[in-house]
């Protein structure tokens, strides 16, 4: 399968158009309290992201030599998880789906917007045990929705409710993070759970899960990768090299599915076909934070805030990095 068989024209523009702006924390956050020594960039990645990928080639180390910069990785559970320890300077870099940074952002954790990258339709739902009686979106009313609050997860839910006619009241969120769903979903101590690849991916498989709706009555959100805000300031050019690196092999994510999932199999310790499964579903690389992209993350952010679950109004133009030409070189 080929890059351009599997993501939409809209996105080969936006990817055509990108700027040359190219740059685990694991179960024991303990681990990465204290500062980096210089020289080394402190990644938060998740098991999906493309991140994970690059890890797993070794790439962005050998991408970051010339800058004299070595890396350590700190794998997170979800996106709030990553965007707290970058609040607390335990990570400089990091990639989270639409709505983490909109929380993050309400909450006045200091980071930017450095890139983004295109949202899958698929690889994220809302789903229930085979033998629910729950058939429709409207079928949620008075049921118990697990989810991590924050999350991209919790914006699907929000955006399937609306399509439902309900609202985000009709429902008795229940917030887990993913491996706590995960068991309250087999144990039926919630109706429904709504969450990405690759839980996702496993639930379908191990446990044959139904799915009611993922994004695409909705449309998609984008996913980010965020910097500290003192970090993009004072590394411009290493921001810049792993964006490009993220450009470059998200390319070839797209164009090697399985080969990619033969590769991060082993890494995140789950089922090659799960893998595989997720990698299929989503379009992979980085891409700029333009005015289209902007756009559509603010109604993210108005969609939360007009759900009251954010305390205010926020503009998202006020957090997106604005790369100096020396990032611009090192994307080069």
């Amino acid at each position: 399968m080929t890059s351009t068989s599997r993501i939409p024209t809209r996105l080969l523009r936006r990817r055509a158009g990108a700027a040359a702006v190219a740059l685990a924390l694991a179960s024991g956050i303990a681990h990465a309290q204290q500062p980096a020594p210089d020289h080394t960039v402190r990644i938060g990645y998740q098991k999906a992201g493309l991140l994970a990928v690059l890890k797993a080639q070794g790439s962005l180390e050998r991408a970051l030599v010339p800058l004299g910069y070595s890396v350590k990785w700190f794998e997170f559970p979800a996106g709030p998880q990553l965007l707290e320890a970058l609040n607390a300077n335990s990570v400089d870099f990091g990639y989270t789906g639409a709505p983490p940074p909109v929380f993050a952002q309400a909450a006045g954790i200091r980071f930017v917007y450095v890139g983004a990258e295109p949202g899958g339709l698929h690889n994220e739902a809302l789903f229930v045990r085979p033998d629910s009686p729950i058939r429709t979106l409207a079928d949620l009313r008075g049921k118990r929705v697990a989810l991590q609050k924050g999350s991209s997860s919790n914006y699907l839910l929000l955006q399937l409710l609306a399509k439902g006619g309900l609202s985000y009241g009709d429902i008795r969120p229940i917030y887990l993070a993913p491996a706590d769903a995960r068991a309250a979903f087999e144990n039926g101590d919630v109706d429904a759970w709504v969450v990405w690849d690759p839980y996702y991916a496993a639930a379908q498989q191990a446990l044959h899960a139904r799915t009611i709706a993922d994004y695409t009555p909705v449309g998609a959100a984008d996913n980010f990768y965020e910097a500290t805000r003192d970090f993009a300031q004072q590394q411009p050019a290493v921001v810049g090299t792993i964006l490009a690196q993220l450009r470059k092999t998200g390319l070839w994510v797209d164009a090697h599915p399985a080969e990619t999932a033969t590769l991060l199999a082993p890494q995140v310790g789950l089922d090659r076909s799960i893998v595989e499964t997720w990698v299929r579903r989503v379009p992979y690389g980085e891409i700029p934070v333009g005015d289209d992209v902007v756009s559509a993350q603010q109604k993210v952010a108005d969609a939360f805030y007009g759900a009251r679950l954010i305390p205010q109004k926020i503009a998202v133009r006020d957090v997106v990095w604005q790369a100096p030409a020396s990032a611009n070189a090192a994307a080069k």
